[in-house]
């Protein structure tokens, strides 16, 4: 699989499934977070952890190549730069906290739409720097 389709699966798992903001990466009622829906549709499954130990999630999400891949071209979508964790970028928090966050100024977080158009221009994004790496 693609990086680009990578990114679409991610799209269609949030359309279809719902954007979960609350606790943890995944509600029991279905909804998952961006970075879980990430780690799902390039890793075909979604460990019990999710619902319930973020510390876990976390260290599974970035033992995922294909899942960090997703959330890093998603993260360099974003308007910010993602916050440094232990001297390093910490693309987990920058992608899952802009999904749940209202932006400053705002008091409700990005619709669930808007974070499917996200994903999707990271997806055109990416498409157009592998057929045209001089665009970049």
């Amino acid at each position: 699989m693609s990086l680009f389709t990578d990114l679409h699966g991610t799209a269609y798992l949030l359309h279809h499934g719902g954007l979960h903001t609350g606790t943890q990466f995944a509600s029991p009622e279905g909804p998952l977070d961006v970075c879980a829906a990430a780690y799902a549709i390039t890793e075909g499954d979604l460990p019990d952890a999710f619902y319930n130990d973020e510390c876990t999630s976390l260290d599974i999400i970035e033992a995922s190549d294909r899942a960090m891949a997703v959330i890093r071209a998603i993260s360099a979508a974003l308007d910010s730069e993602p916050c440094e964790t232990n001297g390093r970028p910490d693309y987990i928090e920058h992608v899952s906290n802009w999904a749940a966050t209202p932006p400053i100024g705002e008091h409700f977080p990005p619709r669930t739409s808007e974070v499917i158009g996200c994903i999707l221009r990271a997806a055109d994004t990416h498409a157009e720097q592998t057929t045209n790496p001089h665009a970049a």
